[in-house]
């Protein structure tokens, strides 16, 4: 990150794991509905899988890669890491086990172990283990002729122990059975007849009292369940493969087996078995985690399914059409009358889908182009592309393959759309395509129009109701030509023309950034007022922390808002005390990139597919996209950032030495939430 900020940054790792304190404290929170908490509870668990699967796995294969060792490494710059992540887990457990499940048994619903079963449900549990669970389970006993078969990523499995001869006369004693990932790892209980109340067991529960009916005269010694994370960032030489998608599609049949990064197994698994585990795996013994409960608590979302209790989720929201677009009108004549802004999930996110959809309809269309990140499985938009194709206009699709953990879907969509005859693209080598942009063009009265999307968050049907993020609509035509230009640039691999409005990595967005910067650091020396205003996800480029350091000492006064890691530390007294670092956590994911730069009154305001990271401004295609109309900038500032500042019920600030610390209201003040107050606001 430069030496100018050596020691005046904090650890990106321990950062990460602030921001799962964070979420983790929503589960501890009362006041949110019960259901709620333990989805809580579930994203922490997703969030330290990915944490293990991507930045863990990254920092040893680096470790092993500079001193060539295929054994288990110790890491000594991830000691404080390592305290720090199983002091999280410990509590994220303790949590489970005396707040939630308690509270769940309080509501009649009951998550039963087999100690807790009466004899009806027993007798349930035996019938159903025979009949659905034994016939797919295949335990594989250890010798020469049964080595220790490949376990899967993040997968249930057991360890057994067994005592006596197998039927073969011999001392065999390990056994693995690994549970099959079609049956679900949560069952509906029978209760009582015209009970009100619910029960539910784990599928590890039903393998536990089961267990030894697996092995008929064998004395079952002890056994675990044990679970294995493993490195799962995908690796394909690019400047060496000929064809990037079937490359992946082979890197995809391996991601499940990387090499091993982590070992979750029972609270009261025996040493020695768990030892015997870290030794298959060449697992360090510092990434060996005991949990008093199931290895994988992401697997309770299940639950959260089953149990339909309204009472106990959040209240029911609706997201609103944005105003302009109440009415039944003609799309195109309404974004060539205005630019629309759109603010998800507070607002619908069914306009993008109608541009695009209306687009592959509309007889004037001529071509359609689109950058593509996330999508899912199921996606409108891309059924919108095919129909495009079939239809005979100009499909131009940017997919950006290495979407991680999207890969396969993107893969798929990238072969519908090749055989209906779009033109696919697969951004450019060495860097991720992360821009979010759609254009149209259109012929009118004998000229072409284009019409563009610009957003800070993905195409995604899922996300798009759970992640804040900005849309613009516009039929500004010198921002949509930007935007051509930047698809010709990226399918052509020229370099692009100068843009008339938009800043684009890796060529100029970093530039640009520190320029607006050191244009308020110039005011405020000048005695003037000066003020920057961001919001995003995460925070690590030196270059810009610098920037920043340099204009907090020359009396600019910045406000953060930075959902996830940030490395910067605020308030440091001739370092950055004019710098105040906020972290809002809430319904919704905090996902939209929003940069104000005061400019002496002129409020330059943009919005932005790109975080200030490292990655970002240089490894990736970004673009920030400025909000022209005096109207929607307004609107972005009062809903964008003006409510974040003002939120202290669901906002945390950072302190200098990594702390983050709550926000409450003072006794004068009554509560504010800027999630609440757009819901209230923007929603129906």
């Amino acid at each position: 990150m430069g030496d100018k900020t050596a020691g005046t940054l904090l650890n990106r790792e321990l950062s990460l794991l602030a921001f799962n304190h964070r979420v983790l404290a929503q589960a501890e929170d009362t006041s949110i509905p019960l259901l709620e908490r333990l989805k809580y509870l579930c994203i922490v668990s997703s969030n330290l899988d990915e944490f293990f699967e991507v930045r863990i796995a990254s920092l040893i294969a680096r470790d092993r890669q500079d001193h060539g060792l295929a054994q288990p490494v110790s890491l000594p710059n991830l000691a404080e890491v390592t305290t720090v992540c199983k002091a999280l887990v410990r509590r994220q457990y303790a949590v489970l086990n005396e707040q939630i499940l308690p509270s769940m048994a309080g509501e009649g619903i009951h998550l039963l172990r087999h100690v807790d079963r009466d004899d009806a449900q027993r007798n349930w549990v035996k019938d159903f283990f025979e009949k659905e669970v034994r016939p797919l389970l295949t335990p594989i006993v250890l010798d020469p002729a049964h080595p220790f078969p490949q376990v899967v990523n993040k997968s249930l499995n057991f360890i057994v122990e067994l005592g006596g001869k197998d039927a073969f006369g011999r001392g065999t004693s390990i056994a693995i059975i690994k549970a099959p990932r079609v049956l679900p790892r949560v069952i509906n209980l029978p209760t009582a007849g015209g009970s009100t109340e619910s029960a539910y067991c784990l599928l590890s529960s039903v393998i536990h009292a089961h267990i030894a009916d697996m092995f008929p005269g064998r004395e079952v010694i002890g056994f675990s369940q044990f679970r294995v994370t493993r490195d799962s960032d995908l690796w394909v030489d690019e400047e060496e493969v000929k064809n990037l998608r079937q490359a992946l599609k082979g890197e995809l049949q391996t991601r499940h087996f990387g090499f091993a990064v982590r070992l979750e197994v029972a609270e009261n698994c025996p040493d020695h078995l768990a030892q015997l585990l870290l030794d298959q795996f060449v697992i360090s013994p510092e990434f060996l985690y005991r949990v008093e409960g199931p290895v994988n608590m992401v697997r309770l979302n299940e639950l959260i399914d089953y149990a339909s209790r309204p009472a106990l989720r959040f209240p029911p929201f609706s997201a609103a059409l944005s105003v302009p677009l109440m009415e039944d009108q003609d799309l195109f004549a309404l974004i060539a009358d205005q630019d629309i802004l759109l603010h998800h999930p507070f607002q619908s996110f069914q306009p993008v889908i109608e541009f695009i959809r209306t687009a592959a309809e509309d007889p004037n269309v001529v071509a359609i182009k689109q950058m593509i990140y996330r999508t899912g499985m199921n996606s409108e938009l891309m059924e919108a592309l095919i129909t495009a194709a079939r239809n005979g206009k100009e499909v131009t699709v940017i997919v950006e393959l290495m979407a991680r953990f999207d890969e396969e879907a993107n893969i798929n969509w990238a072969d519908k759309l090749e055989k209906v005859g779009a033109q696919v693209v697969y951004g450019v080598v060495g860097l991720k395509t992360h821009a979010k942009m759609a254009m149209v063009i259109r012929r009118e009265e004998g000229k072409l129009r284009l019409y563009a999307h610009l957003g800070t968050g993905n195409y995604h049907p899922t996300t798009t109701k759970f992640y804040t993020d900005f849309g613009l609509l516009t039929a500004n035509q010198a921002m949509a030509r930007d935007v051509n230009e930047i698809f010709i640039n990226l399918t052509s691999l020229t370099k692009p023309k100068r843009l008339s409005h938009l800043w684009v990595a890796p060529f100029d967005l970093n530039k640009e950034l520190i320029k607006a910067i050191q244009r308020e650091t110039q005011i405020a020396s000048e005695g003037r007022s000066a003020r920057i205003i961001a919001k995003m996800n995460a925070l690590q480029d030196g270059s810009i922390i610098q920037a920043l350091y340099d204009a907090s000492r020359a009396g600019v006064k910045i406000d953060l808002i930075i959902r996830g890691a940030c490395v910067l530390r605020p308030g440091v007294e001739g370092l950055s005390e004019n710098i105040r670092v906020r972290s809002i956590i809430g319904r919704f994911l905090e996902h939209s990139r929003v940069f104000c730069f005061h400019n002496d009154g002129e409020d330059d305001l943009y919005l932005a597919s790109a975080d200030w990271m490292n990655r970002n401004l240089f490894r990736r295609i970004e673009v920030a996209f400025p909000v022209l109309d005096k109207t929607l900038k307004k609107r972005v500032m009062q809903e964008g950032l003006q409510p974040y500042l003002k939120d202290n019920l669901n906002s945390w600030e950072l302190d200098a030495d990594g702390n983050y610390h709550r926000r409450r209201p003072r006794s004068d003040q009554t509560g504010f939430s800027a999630q609440e107050f757009l819901m209230q606001t923007l929603g129906r």
